[in-house]
């Protein structure tokens, strides 16, 4: 399946002014869906991108309208460019991911209201939530990058504290 055929299974549904992204088909777990987009790099974030590095983020397109859930149905693999199915998922579902498994610190924090158990509440990137949380989500290179780089400068900030 070409890369265009694999978008055409996907679906933006807008319901007052509240985009959601939902399959035509249905995708077993661990079942590329479609490759993450990357023609349009840029060193900023915003409302359209999705970070693939540190330093850059990619406006993704049609995956813009991925919502946020803690109890995400896929994830954005920044390794190799492509949205995976993390459970089964059926025809008509609308798709989520864990914003924070991309991003370290959001553009636009919001609340979230997916009503999970495991909710974080406040989406503002993996750099705001505990370790303890972030251990049970997916995440990204770039993201565990950033925890080692932040967990190092504590490190020796306390470090400094007791000398």
């Amino acid at each position: 399946m070409t890369a265009t055929t694999m978008m055409e299974t996907l679906s933006i549904k807008t319901e007052n002014k509240f985009r959601t992204l939902v399959t035509k088909r249905a995708y077993a777990k661990g079942e590329v869906i479609c490759p993450i987009p990357s023609e349009n790099i840029m060193d900023k974030p915003n409302r359209f991108t999705v970070q693939i590095a540190r330093d850059r983020h990619t406006h993704v397109g049609k995956l813009a309208a991925l919502n946020h859930s803690c109890d995400p149905n896929v994830i954005l693999d920044t390794e190799t460019m492509q949205m995976i199915a993390c459970k089964d998922i059926q025809k008509g579902e609308e798709l989520y991911f864990f914003y924070p498994s991309t991003e370290w610190q959001m553009d636009a924090p919001f609340i979230c209201l997916c009503g999970a158990s495991n909710c974080i509440h406040v989406v503002a990137g993996a750099r705001f939530l505990p370790l303890s949380t972030l251990e049970h989500h997916y995440l990204n290179p770039h993201i565990r990058e950033e925890m080692i780089d932040l967990l190092n400068a504590t490190k020796q900030n306390l470090t400094k504290l007791t000398t």
